[in-house]
């Protein structure tokens, strides 16, 4: 008698979602980490975020807090809809 292996199947992630909540995490994060600059605090953290997107037109102020989450929406989602991306083809590959 054979016994028959079961494989686990994984799921596929939906990219276009996956890569949309992480644009949305990462907008947050720069927006809400330049209000904070705005008021005093993290300076270091914020001066990183110059250096990324400063030559650009991002700087620490109210319209800075707008460019920083837009710039940082698509950051994230390219990233994030990479991975997803790459993590699909892996479950086909292997």
């Amino acid at each position: 008698m054979k016994k028959s292996v079961n494989k686990k199947k994984s799921m596929k992630l939906d990219a276009l979602r996956f890569g949309l909540a992480g644009g949305i995490v990462s907008a947050l994060c720069v927006g809400v980490s330049t209000i904070l600059g705005l008021f005093g605090y993290y300076q270091i953290h914020n001066s990183m975020i110059i250096e990324m997107y400063g030559m650009i037109g991002y700087g620490q102020s109210w319209v800075g807090v707008l460019i920083g989450s837009v710039y940082g929406f698509v950051d994230g989602f390219f990233i994030v809809w990479i991975f997803a991306l790459i993590y699909n083809w892996l479950l086909r590959k292997f």
